[in-house]
């Protein structure tokens, strides 16, 4: 079977928060009938649309897919491990936190067992949009339940502005929430356990209140010291061209991109790529065939292809995400001049 660059289609999924506009990423979406909160590019039961495994989902795929496609480094990895997602809140999603592997491996078996851990790339932002993202230092958990009983618990969280090209890092056990005003580029470990603290009194389309998942969410959250929160990105290549790493632990990393003329994607044999379009619109071209690509698109790259490369019709911007060897990305940042003390500020063990 020979490699070649494998787009994914995306599922939209119905949010309470959601948006009925999600142009420009996708402009086909406007005066939606009901409200859309998330575009989840590599959800399992999305489908391929192209190369040998088009029609089939996402999940069957990886199961049928040759090892040399995935990446030594995840030739035995049974799901698929990387679930990244676009996000449009036109409201404030509920107070919420997430498990770790640990945890959910133990309590959350039928649900997969695995934690979340996760990050948000800002691909727009509106003045005045803001997330919240981890508690403020010295806050216990008897503080947190009072401000939880008085409907005040915003204030036990630290505020972030909230600007195109921000990144935060969003380990499990964080207590978050994101506001409207904002599009964000979600790249986390594959999971969709959320336990849900506080959700601002919201009723569903029944007239009934969502549920609320307190004692476990008090079982993961920590109220000790947490890394998370925003992240400076780490510039890896001079320009005209530079990539920035946006944020890397053991799940996953993500690089931004920014090309205005042919840029090439070499292969590395440790893991597959995803390229995840933000904006712009070209031509991906890769030996024995070509295809054009446009925003909002999302494409894998098999380990074993050589090379892909894009040729832009206009400029794009990129956002290049991929299970990494955190030892051996540390040991480069290193090697290209970067100081330890930076590397620590982006990349998480």
């Amino acid at each position: 079977m020979k490699p070649e660059p494998t787009r994914v289609e995306p599922i939209f999924s119905p949010r309470i928060w959601g948006s009925r506009t999600l142009a420009p990423l996708f402009p086909e979406k406007s005066n939606l009938p009901e409200p859309l909160g998330e575009a989840w590019l590599t959800g399992v039961d999305c489908k391929i649309a192209t190369g040998p495994f088009a029609g089939k989902t996402l999940g069957a795929a990886w199961r049928e897919m040759p090892a040399e496609w995935r990446g030594a480094k995840l030739k035995s990895v049974e799901e698929f491990p990387l679930l990244v997602k676009f996000i449009f809140p036109a409201d404030k999603l509920s107070i919420q936190v997430h498990p770790d592997d640990a945890y959910a491996s133990v309590h959350e078996k039928a649900a997969g067992g695995r934690g979340k851990t996760e990050m948000w790339h800002v691909v727009s932002a509106k003045p005045g949009a803001q997330l919240l993202a981890g508690l403020h230092p010295g806050v216990t958990k008897e503080q947190f339940l009072e401000n939880m009983a008085a409907h005040t618990i915003e204030d036990v969280l630290q505020a972030h502005r909230v600007h195109v090209g921000d990144t935060f890092f969003i380990p499990a056990g964080t207590p978050h929430t994101i506001g409207p005003k904002m599009i964000l580029c979600e790249v986390q470990e594959y999971s969709d356990l959320t336990y849900r603290i506080y959700d601002y009194g919201r009723v569903d389309a029944h007239g009934k209140p969502r549920d609320l998942h307190i004692e476990k969410a008090l079982e993961v959250l920590n109220f000790g010291y947490a890394h998370g929160g925003k992240v400076p990105p780490l510039v890896l290549k001079a320009s005209p061209e530079p990539a920035k790493l946006l944020c890397a632990c053991r799940y996953f990393a993500a690089e931004r991109l920014e090309i205005s003329e042919r840029h090439e994607f070499p292969a590395d044999r440790a893991h597959f790529q995803l390229l995840v379009i933000l904006t712009g619109r070209g031509n991906l071209g890769w030996p024995g065939g070509a295809v054009r690509y446009k925003t909002g698109e999302c494409w894998l790259l098999p380990a074993s292809l050589d090379l892909a490369a894009l040729h832009p019709l206009e400029p794009t911007s990129v956002l290049r995400a991929y299970v990494p060897d955190v030892a051996a990305l540390t040991k480069h940042l290193h090697e290209a001049g970067i100081s330890s003390s930076a590397i620590s500020q982006s990349v998480f063990g």
